[in-house]
């Protein structure tokens, strides 16, 4: 018998499969799997948190799609100085399915609305990150004249 804030076993490996398949769409395989692979004994039950509750119960609403999410995450992760799970998440809306994936002009919206909405040193970083991926990615183009 489970109590009322314990969910029952087979709808928590339900959130957690559901989770892990919206993660996976969204991050790439690559990345989850090494995310997985660096699970511990320290660490595991919040890596079961995440994919149940964020990449479960949130991504896997239906009133918002892929592509907003995208939107909304990259301008949180701003405003709270995320920067490496920023850079996490502008690699992944470059590389995410094609229905989903943000492209260079819109991740550049994102970072500019930044500057007056997180400031102007968020947005700078932003920059600087953003513009490293889009080298490595060779989807930089070439300098304004």
């Amino acid at each position: 018998m489970t109590s009322a804030s314990t969910p029952p076993q087979d709808e928590s490996n339900n959130s957690y499969e559901s989770g892990l398949l919206n993660r996976r769409r969204v991050l790439g395989d690559a990345w989850v799997d090494k995310s997985l692979a660096n699970r511990n004994a320290f660490n595991s039950e919040f890596q079961e948190l995440i994919t149940r509750h964020a990449w479960n119960d949130i991504w896997g609403r239906p009133a918002l799609g892929d592509k907003t999410r995208r939107f909304m995450v990259l301008s949180m992760l701003l405003g709270i100085h995320a920067y490496d799970e920023f850079a996490l998440h502008v690699r992944a809306a470059l590389d995410g399915p094609p229905d989903s994936r943000l492209s260079p002009e819109e991740i550049k919206e994102v970072i500019m609305m930044a500057a007056i909405y997180c400031g102007v040193p968020a947005a700078n970083h932003a920059f600087v990150i953003a513009t490293g991926i889009l080298r490595e990615k060779g989807l930089l183009a070439d300098a304004p004249k």
